[in-house]
């Protein structure tokens, strides 16, 4: 196991050896004509010779007070602006510190008189490797950073994890990726508010300083805020489905001249509810059905979840900056209670019943720390930087499992208990170099990264008589994976009139060993893979651009689907990984073009060659069905992707995507004589989404979203159509003080739709019914100078405006 020196205790002695020296200082206090204090007003030191370069800024505290610090000799132009309010110039020299006389506000009639919003048109810019969202300061920043992926051109909300193209995405803040699950990145985003974004970088072909692995990026790219300040907010939702659910949360920001820090802590107490239906046909191998299963299936959960997240950035001066960033997710005594019942039917005759109850455990943590320095070197547009990740993973899990088998007037009772746990290390570091290089983009790294996972199971069945657990050997394992990659890239990009064009190649190093105590098997593999990159476009002109690009991606086995053990629902009914699974390489191929950047149109064609899967079977003589974790013989998709997005009208944006796409999947069908068989669709999906400003101050906003899906792979399943249709509305009150929202999702109850997966003797299906359907209200309460965000967007498009 690898011992890592703390990053969270690196940061605090780096920081606290740092020390500087203040030269002057100016303060004072800002008030109104009638001498009362303005609170969170927005105070800009310019320089006074152009009266438009911006040296400092500050902010006016609830008493109206503000000071600068470490203010150089020099003579400056003091602008203060606050909402309501004209704004105030004051020419300054300053040789000492300086105390100055009350700056006094004068109310702006005009202002008071009209209401007048200040949003402007979500846009989208189409560059070589990557297509911009920027939604600063437009009709969507009203709302949580989750709200805005949701609507980013080209991703696809699927319950609640989002897709690009029909795969998953890997989402990045500031180039820094977020370790988090789904679920975890979500309550993240849920938290951050949307007026912190600048803009969404869509990467379907990441470039070869990202890993090699995985789908898409999502880049989330963050406003820079000039003037210091606190703010803050406490949240909550209450959500009734089936079940009555809330969140309770805390988010705060602090920002000094050096300092950045954003922290926020939820608690999600839930109880849900799940239902299914299912079906198995089992096949005698000439055509018949001797039996069917009809089951049954209800699940209760019951969960405490924790989750804080805390992100830093510490600018020693202009050159150089400390980025921390963490997340600790504690989920303790989360509960699965299962009910199952099985009714058997031969011919049209029901002949008995399986009735199991299942009752599981779990404990969860996970911590994610990162760790980055950034140096700005002397030549412009040179940099380099270095970055360290740590995460720990730790699951247990007491499963205990009842089955009693009813066949006329017959029973017999089973039962068995597990005990299951996985830890798992990753540390990871990385190095990076960006220069300009004889009219070039030039850009170079290194990465190391060390996984370290060990998982075991103990299975013990119960004596029906006596009660007593006895350890089964056999069922029972310990199973230990190491990973060891070694990463380095290097990549040229470079523009030149209506043409673009960017290159790069990255080579991965990968050693690892599984090894399986109960097989006494060790499975050890080494390879070395190289990942080129390459991107061209041409602009025709303003209005009309054409891309291409090109990559080879690699995709890794998850770590749980490489344990041997099983995880059962019933005894008839279990899912097993596979320590054999291999990783599998895809190319890549896209094909764009951009109508004034408003209209796009995507040809891609994806091969992903033997990609790791998880694939149900049904093994008509034992009668159970299995999900087995496998490697694909083949995986293909191609496809058309569509969108738009424009402004109807200033208080109404709309946008509309549409996919036609083909996916073909072709896998050994091992409960039907090892024999390859190939399962494909041709489909579409498409999605309109609709924002509107409904009050003429702004202050009340809604949204409607409608989804439709004509079919979808998954695993051997093909998924029916499915429709979702939402709504949603937000208030703000008490001047920005507070918001009120309110959400009711799938509307129509038509999210949740049948799989099934016939082909040669496999005729099985189940219908998913998890608490799609349901309504929420959430509550946000301000403080601190929570205005700050609107007076420093207002500031600063002025002052780009006078360049």
């Amino acid at each position: 196991m690898t011992n890592l020196y703390s990053p969270p205790l690196f940061l605090f002695i780096f920081l606290c050896s740092f020390s500087g020296f203040s030269q002057h200082s100016v303060e004072g206090k800002v008030v109104d004509s009638n001498r009362n204090p303005v609170a969170f007003a927005n105070l800009i030191l310019l320089n006074a010779q152009d009266s438009t370069t911006v040296y400092k800024g500050a902010v006016s505290s609830e008493a109206g007070d503000f000071k600068f610090t470490e203010v150089a000799e020099n003579e400056y132009l003091l602008k203060v602006s606050f909402v309501g309010f004209g704004d105030h110039f004051r020419k300054i020299k300053v040789s000492k510190n300086e105390n100055l006389s009350p700056l006094v506000l004068q109310e702006d009639t005009a202002t008071l008189n009209e209401v007048s919003i200040n949003y402007k048109n979500p846009s989208v810019k189409r560059e070589v490797d990557r297509l911009v969202f920027s939604v600063e300061n437009t009709t969507l920043s009203t709302g949580n950073s989750w709200d805005i992926l949701k609507r980013t051109p080209g991703v696809i909300l699927s319950g609640n994890s989002l897709m690009v193209r029909n795969q998953g995405v890997q989402v990045y803040i500031n180039d820094r990726k977020v370790q988090l699950t789904a679920s975890e990145l979500q309550t993240l985003l849920e938290n951050y508010s949307a007026e912190n974004i600048k803009s969404i970088e869509v990467i379907t072909t990441p470039p070869a300083r990202y890993d090699a692995e995985g789908g898409a990026i999502l880049n989330i790219v963050t406003t820079k805020s000039i003037a210091p300040g606190y703010k803050g907010n406490i949240n909550g939702a209450w959500t009734q489905a089936v079940f009555p659910k809330y969140q309770l949360g805390t988010s705060h920001y602090y920002k000094t001249e050096k300092l950045n820090l954003f922290g926020n802590y939820t608690f999600s107490p839930r109880k849900e509810f799940k239902e299914d239906e299912s079906y198995i046909n089992f096949n005698d191998g000439n055509g018949n059905i001797p039996a069917r299963w009809e089951t049954d299936f209800e699940r209760i959960t019951r969960s405490k979840a924790h989750n804080a997240n805390l992100l830093l950035d510490y600018n020693f001066d202009d050159n150089n900056v400390l980025n921390f960033s963490s997340s600790f997710t504690f989920s303790p005594g989360k509960t699965f209670d299962n009910d199952v019942m099985t009714r058997v039917f031969e011919g049209n005759n029901e002949v008995g019943n399986l009735l199991t109850e299942s009752e599981l455990e779990e404990d969860l943590s996970n911590v994610a720390l990162d760790l980055e320095y950034r140096h700005l070197l002397q030549k412009p547009g040179a940099q380099f930087s270095a970055k360290a990740h740590y995460t720990r993973f730790d699951q247990d899990r007491d499963q205990l499992i009842l089955t009693n088998i009813e066949e006329g007037a017959q029973s017999q009772e089973s039962s068995f208990t597990t005990l299951a746990q996985q830890h798992i290390n990753i540390a990871t570091g990385q190095l990076d170099f960006i220069s300009p290089l004889g009219g070039t983009s030039f850009e170079a790294g290194l990465k190391a990264s060390l996984i370290d996972s060990e998982s075991g199971i103990d299975y013990y069945s119960i004596d029906p008589a006596t009660g007593q657990q006895v350890y089964e050997q056999q069922q029972s394992d310990n199973f230990l994976y190491d990973e060891n990659i070694y990463a380095a890239y290097l990549s040229l990009a470079k523009d030149w009139e209506r043409w673009s064009v960017k290159g790069g190649l990255r080579g991965e190093y990968t050693d690892r060993t599984g090894e399986s105590r109960s097989m006494n098997e060790i499975d050890d593999r080494k390879y070395f893979e190289l990942f080129p990159t390459f991107y061209l476009q041409h602009n025709f002109n303003e209005n009309n651009s054409l891309t291409f690009d090109y990559s080879r991606r690699i995709q890794r086995p998850r770590y749980e689907s490489l344990n041997p053990f099983r995880y059962y629902l019933t005894e008839f009914d279990f899912n097993s990984g596979n320590p054999e699974l291999r990783a599998s390489i895809s190319n890549n191929f896209t094909l764009s073009y951009a109508l004034k950047n408003q209209y796009f149109f995507d040809l891609y064609y994806r091969d992903s060659g033997e990609t790791p899967e998880t694939l149900s079977f049904q093994d008509n003589e034992q009668r159970l069905i299995r999900r087995v974790s496998v490697n694909l013989l083949e995986s293909k998709s191609y496809g058309l992707d569509i969108s738009h997005g424009r402004s109807i009208a200033n208080w109404w944006y709309a946008y509309a995507y549409v996919s036609l796409f083909n996916e073909e999947r072709t896998f050994m069908a091992i409960e039907s004589g090892d024999v390859p068989v190939t399962i494909d669709i041709d489909a579409y999906y498409a999605s309109l989404y609709n924002n509107f400003i409904i009050s003429k101050d702004g202050t009340l906003t809604g949204e409607f979203s409608l989804t439709y899906v004509s079919n979808f792979l998954s695993g051997s399943y093909i998924m029916d159509p499915f429709t979702t249709l939402s709504l949603g509305l937000r208030k703000t009150l008490w001047n920005n003080r507070a918001e009120l929202s309110a959400n009711v999702e799938d509307l129509l109850d038509e999210t949740n739709t049948w799989l099934k997966s016939q082909y040669l003797n496999q005729d099985n299906g189940y219908f998913a019914q998890p608490e799609t359907q349901y309504v929420r209200v959430g509550f946000k309460y301000n403080f601190g100078n929570f205005r700050l965000r609107d007076n420093q967007r207002a500031i600063e498009a002025a002052e780009r405006d006078r360049l």
